[in-house]
């Protein structure tokens, strides 16, 4: 049996995301822990549409000119830049749901790290969030960094 573990962490460019992909490197002290920092393209999605929607034009928009495995590499290149001892980062970009994804990810994983935005509570109670819907339906256990703490973790 093998005390190695695979820690998923979201990561988006955030300030939260860079504090939660701090909190795993940190967290992965083991050798042969692995660290994932996945980083997900949401897809252009057709929302309703009408003019009492949130987006009138039934679209969410999508920006298709960054470069997400640039700024996924960065923010890992950031968090690791200091350290003596780090464990394995894979660096993983893919499209689709944030929170779908992530979830996925972690199906086989031992832990699952998100920054969380402190969305508004309009917003998530009609979108949903992607911290809320991980919490509730990753099958491994969830760390959420929030914006307070990821000011310590800095």
């Amino acid at each position: 049996m093998s005390n190695q573990r695979k820690i998923i962490v979201g990561v988006d460019g955030s300030p939260q995301s860079e504090a939660a992909l701090r909190w795993a490197v940190a967290e992965a002290t083991q050798e042969g822990d692995e660290v994932r920092a996945v980083l997900v393209r949401a897809r252009d999605e057709l929302l309703p549409g009408t003019s009492y929607a949130i987006q009138p034009h039934g679209r969410r928009p999508v920006s298709r000119d960054e470069d997400y495995a640039g700024l996924l590499h960065s923010t890992v290149g950031k968090v690791l830049e200091h350290l003596e001892k780090t464990p394995h980062v894979t660096e993983i970009v893919t499209d689709g749901d944030p929170a779908t994804e992530l979830i996925k990810e972690s199906t086989y994983a031992d832990l699952l790290v998100l920054g969380s935005h402190g969305a508004r509570m309009i917003s998530e109670l009609l979108l949903g969030s992607v911290t809320t819907q991980c919490v509730r339906h990753a099958p491994c256990p969830v760390v959420v960094i929030t914006a307070d703490s990821a000011q310590r973790l800095r």
